[in-house]
């Protein structure tokens, strides 16, 4: 477990054969069942007023070692699941300034990898770096924005990086995110795609932010670069997102703080003999992680179950795979790794998501497994 922390609180879900879906929390290497009446689920443990110590309080009930766990691949057997259950699984993009470029590329090559380079050295002799510092809403960002207008060059991208208000929309339905070693989904339709490492916070009903988790905000470039309306198409499909491998949630050793200078390293390691590394770091994001959960749950939208959220990412892959000037896309058969110290890391396998077992075990499918054991 050498990439895995040796402190912390961890949680997380694990499926177990023949009875359905644990709540675990790590103990010493091993994950002990902590499911109880009173917190049957994830959403019902972030609930409770003080989960750490609610979790402190349990007995040891040792089920699996998490090492075998972590090194397992596209298990079907007992395995880690995502750590999100009921909440809303949200997600919020363009939050780094290079990503934000990233977007505006795809948008003026309306999802054509080929003509990416040229428009990328364009837009980059215009602007260089001067975006980077920028804090979105503010007076300077109003007069990057009317200038960018005036050289024909403003972007709907630019208007949520740099502007007020910050894009968040949904990533996946409740129950629908796969966890470490499950496979991640590609639409079919899809040729230019890539990988999104990002911090992702659990959020309570009632906006607190309770802890972190790594994810991967599987990407659909050419069809997103076709039109910002097929977002949905480009982002929701099925195992495009990954979550895990457990939530670390905030005590004494972990807080809010430590988010905010985490860097995550990306690894894609293909059955080509491709490899890409990446990382992101927080400390370069342009919305602090509060601000994007406040503007996510608050008085304005209500999630009584909790929110999962990604915070968005700074990575953007541009090393040429196919040929020159193509840029990166996916393989099938890519494995995918996203890590930082403090939360471990969280791989994926990616296939087409008409290859990726389907997601059949939702909302109602876990009422009656609980049911079934007496927990509700």
């Amino acid at each position: 477990m050498s990439d895995f922390p040796s402190t912390g609180t961890f949680v997380g879900r694990l499926w177990v054969e023949g009875t359905g879906p644990v709540l675990v929390h790590l103990r010493a290497g091993w994950l002990h069942d902590v499911t109880t009446r009173q917190a049957p689920t994830m959403r019902d443990l972030l609930e409770l007023p003080d989960p750490v110590g609610h979790l402190k309080a349990l007995p040891d009930r040792p089920l699996s070692e998490l090492a075998p766990l972590l090194a397992a691949r596209e298990s079907t057997g007992t395995r880690l699941l995502s750590p999100a259950d009921l909440q809303a699984i949200k997600a919020c993009g363009v939050t780094f300034a290079r990503s934000m470029i990233e977007r505006v590329i795809e948008e003026r090559a309306a999802g054509d990898a080929a003509r990416a380079a040229a428009i990328r050295a364009r837009i980059a002799g215009i602007l260089g770096t001067s975006l980077r510092d920028l804090k979105p809403g503010s007076p300077e960002a109003t007069e990057v924005k009317r200038l960018l207008q005036a050289e024909g060059l403003w972007s709907q991208y630019l208007e949520v990086g740099i502007g007020p208000d910050a894009e968040v929309f949904t990533k996946c339905p409740p129950m629908a995110s796969v966890g470490q070693g499950a496979s991640v989904g590609l639409h079919p339709i899809s040729q230019w795609n890539n990988p999104e490492p990002e911090v992702v916070l659990a959020l309570s009903s009632r906006g607190t932010i309770l802890g972190a988790t790594l994810g991967n905000d599987v990407n659909l470039r050419d069809v997103e670069g076709r039109s910002a309306l097929l977002l949905g198409k480009a982002k929701d499909n099925n195992a495009s997102a990954s979550l895990g491998p457990l939530l670390r949630l905030f005590d004494e050793s972990f807080s809010l703080d430590n988010v905010r200078s985490l860097t995550l390293t990306l690894t894609v390691t293909g059955e080509d003999g491709f490899r890409l590394e990446g990382r992101s770091s927080m400390a370069e994001i342009s919305r602090d992680p509060a601000d994007l959960a406040a503007q996510t749950l608050g008085r304005h939208h209500q999630y009584p179950d909790g929110a999962f959220l990604y915070c968005g990412t700074m990575f953007a892959p541009i090393q040429d795979r196919d040929g020159p000037g193509q840029g990166f896309t996916h393989h099938l058969g890519d494995e995918v790794t996203i890590a930082t110290p403090a939360l471990g890391a969280l791989t994926n396998t990616v296939r087409l998501a008409t290859e990726a077992p389907e997601w059949t075990f939702g909302t109602a499918a876990l009422m009656r497994n609980l049911a079934g054991r007496g927990l509700l």
